[in-house]
């Protein structure tokens, strides 16, 4: 069976609900709106959050702290990652990236001291913690900010 094969069965379409349409129907004359009221008014609805008047509960609360919003997020690449790369390699965000170390480049990869690497690298990245930096510098390595 394939998709253009398929046929819609009996009760997989369900029929709409057209209001107003008499009372045999179970929604007449009211049309489900019950009596008067503020939902019973055409475009009759509070907004999210509305409490009746009530002081909401999202102004209730203390407001603290700050985002930046120009803050810049690193991908993060520790150093027992980089062991799956061949002695010598050049190691820039676009072969991470490619060799699934990282899943999404952000605003540029950050190189953290998690691990050891024990081979001789070429790392080009973003930014580097000060242990990362000497770990690959102590394999033979060089790591390089871009």
């Amino acid at each position: 069976m394939k998709l253009h094969e398929l046929n819609a069965s009996e009760g997989s379409r369900k029929k709409r609900n057209r209001v107003g349409r008499g009372m045999s129907s179970g929604n007449g004359k009211t049309s489900g709106k019950g009596h008067k009221g503020q939902k019973a008014r055409s475009g009759g609805n509070t907004r999210v959050g509305f409490e009746g008047g009530q002081m909401p509960l999202f102004q209730r609360l203390p407001k603290r702290g700050f985002t930046n919003i120009h803050r810049k997020e690193f991908a993060i690449v520790n150093l027992d990652a980089l062991n799956r790369f061949e002695e010598g390699t050049e190691v820039t965000p676009e072969l991470l990236l490619e060799e699934g170390a990282v899943s999404k480049l952000k605003a540029g990869v950050k190189v953290l001291g998690k691990g050891t690497v024990e081979k001789n690298l070429t790392v080009k990245a973003h930014k580097f913690s000060a242990s990362a930096k000497e770990a690959i510098e102590a394999a033979g390595g060089k790591a390089e900010v871009i």
